[in-house]
């Protein structure tokens, strides 16, 4: 099972409506389901919240260290406490996927994430669990930092936290361990594409539309 959900961002409120606290929103949302508050504990250098489900604790981590030093946060706590990596989920924001998707996965390249970057320093493995939250690439490496430190489009805002909501859904799954259940959830569990309603036929004769049924559908992409 999962003992430790960490959340990666940055401290303060210039940073709490960027791309790159993401993992903060993810935690947030564990934390109002979970019902486990977070206090801050300086043991950790973070946002810090304890509960227990089904007799096994589980740790609730937001570091505040600033993103490019979340390892040192993350190590302090899953050393005192004996946590295997993984035993431990990374929420963070993903340029390589879409506003409105989320991934799961086990090990890896910290691809640049300088907050993975610093975990990876500090355990010493890269095998721990990661959900990998969606913002999207601004089309140009140059942009990325820049990128990732502003506020998201209100569309995409609203695009994350859906993911974000859906992925609650595999909460469950995770804390019992059944990875392959969390997995599914998460990866199946993307946006309705949507959909454009077709003008009834008397609406498309007047406008002068084919009706038969070999017209190709307003609907389709084009």
């Amino acid at each position: 099972m999962i003992r430790l959900f960490v959340g990666l961002g940055n401290p303060g409120p210039d940073y709490d409506s960027t791309r790159h606290n993401a993992g903060f929103w993810w935690i947030d949302a564990v934390s109002r389901a979970l019902g486990a508050p977070l206090v801050m504990d300086k043991s950790y250098y973070g946002l810090t919240a304890r509960t227990s489900v089904n007799g096994q604790t589980v740790w609730l981590l937001e570091p505040q260290t600033f993103m490019n030093l979340s390892g040192k946060s993350v190590a302090a706590l899953v050393h005192f406490f004996k946590i295997s990596p993984q035993e431990m989920l990374v929420a963070h924001d993903e340029l390589d996927i879409a506003p409105g998707e989320a991934k799961l996965k086990l090990g890896g390249s910290h691809a640049g994430h300088n907050g993975l970057r610093d975990i990876h320093a500090q355990l010493g493995t890269d095998q721990y669990w990661r959900l990998r939250l969606g913002i999207g690439h601004p089309g140009n490496k140059a942009e990325v930092i820049h990128w990732v430190l502003k506020k998201p489009s209100p569309d995409h805002r609203i695009a994350i936290e859906q993911s974000i909501d859906r992925a609650i859904k595999a909460l469950p799954a995770l804390l019992a361990g059944d990875m392959e259940q969390a997995t599914r959830l998460i990866h199946t569990s993307k946006p309705p594409r949507p959909k454009i309603a077709r003008p009834a036929p008397a609406v498309e004769a007047a406008l002068g539309h084919p009706t038969n049924p070999s017209s190709p559908s307003i609907s389709e992409p084009l």
